[in-house]
């Protein structure tokens, strides 16, 4: 007969702790709460998917709070209960972050970009307007498509780029930019800028869906900017250039700004410095099917909101109340836990268990199975 055992009931906290940890993909943790009651009260109480995620998206610790749409009030005697409402939001936030997680790993790559804000500068508006950096290549039929900067004496002065997102909450990975040739000038300038950087962020105030027309010089100060990449250089060449970010970044707020930094190019009829760029695109993970943000006024700290139209193939498995429902539960894709163990010295699975054991082993199967 094989013989099988609860190991987190045999360990002390900080060893299951420890063990489970070493679990780094959270369809793993997920599963992992699946293997018994006492694993799946071990994993929520513990916040381990919260954690798992906020490790890999660091800027998701400015969640205040999480809430569902089916998320409805429970009867006052429940409500007076703290430990019941305690567990209840535990229990939230591990669905929460389990699919948040996930989302951030496996929704379909798409371009971010849904409209375009505002510029430092423009020359000549609206035939140099930002917005012409939303259609791909430099050319619209015949006629060149670009956005230019006015000129500037000092080749240091910089410029600044504002795009509106496709939703709230979006994972960036990398911006693309095309600065724009002028073919109709002698010798055929590029003016592109030396090094770029971008910051993603939020509004200060709610803005409308509805942008309108670009703004030129648009205030720096109605946007809080929550994350700042380093500064890449960009190539005086007339092609979509490709800045990869360190790492996956998660935008809540929906906004980006491109800082094109120092000028190289100077315009031979009038002598001063220009930076024209003919395209920009942002490439991540939009997540405003499954996600919603509400800011909480300048402190940054957000309500992430998991939306009902959310397709239920992509959530992650319900937390099944029956004890029933954990038996023979497959384990697909979960890390070798008992090489974990084994691997940690801690000794709890012991090849050498004996007949004399039954007793206590039928105890731990019922445990798992009842």
């Amino acid at each position: 007969m094989e013989i099988r055992m609860d190991f987190l009931n045999c360990l002390d906290h900080d060893t299951s702790m420890k063990i489970l940890r070493c679990l780094e993909d959270p369809s793993d943790l997920v599963r992992a709460s699946y293997v018994s009651r006492s694993w799946r009260d071990f994993v929520i109480a513990n916040g381990l998917c919260k954690q798992l995620c906020l490790s890999m998206f660091p800027h998701l610790l400015r969640v205040d709070c999480v809430l569902e749409p089916s998320c409805v009030m429970e009867k006052a005697s429940e409500v007076g209960c703290s430990k019941f409402v305690e567990w209840e939001t535990l229990k939230r936030e591990h669905k929460a972050y389990a699919f948040l997680a996930q989302a951030c790993l496996s929704f379909p790559f798409d371009d971010c970009i849904k409209d375009a804000i505002s510029a430092s500068s423009t020359d000549n508006y609206p035939e140099e307007s930002i917005r012409n950096t939303l259609q791909k290549g430099d050319r619209v039929g015949r006629r060149p498509s670009y956005w230019s900067s006015k000129g500037q004496r000092k080749a240091a002065v910089p410029e600044t780029l504002v795009y509106k997102l496709v939703a709230d909450i979006c994972v960036i990975t990398e911006i693309n930019i095309q600065p724009f040739q002028a073919y109709f000038q002698q010798g055929s300038p590029i003016y592109s800028a030396q090094s770029v950087r971008f910051h993603l962020g939020h509004p200060k105030c709610p803005m409308d869906d509805t942008l309108g027309e670009p703004l030129d010089n648009c205030a720096d100060d109605k946007f809080i900017w929550t994350y700042s990449s380093p500064e890449f250089p960009m190539a005086q060449e007339s092609r979509l250039q490709n800045f990869k970010l360190p790492e996956p970044v998660v935008c809540i707020g929906g906004i980006l700004q491109i800082e094109l930094l120092r000028r190289v190019q100077r315009q031979e009829m009038d002598g001063l410095f220009y930076i024209c760029v003919a395209h920009v695109q942002v490439k991540g993970r939009p997540l405003s099917s499954a996600f919603g943000v509400e800011i909480l006024g300048p402190s940054g700290k957000f309500v992430l909101k998991t939306l009902s139209s959310a397709p239920p193939s992509s959530l992650p498995p319900s937390l099944p109340e029956d004890d029933a429902l954990y038996h023979g539960v497959p384990l697909q894709g979960l890390a070798d836990l008992e090489q974990v163990v084994n691997g940690l010295g801690v000794g709890v699975l012991d090849e050498d268990w004996n007949s004399e054991d039954d007793e206590a082993a039928d105890e731990m199967d019922d445990e798992l199975a009842f």
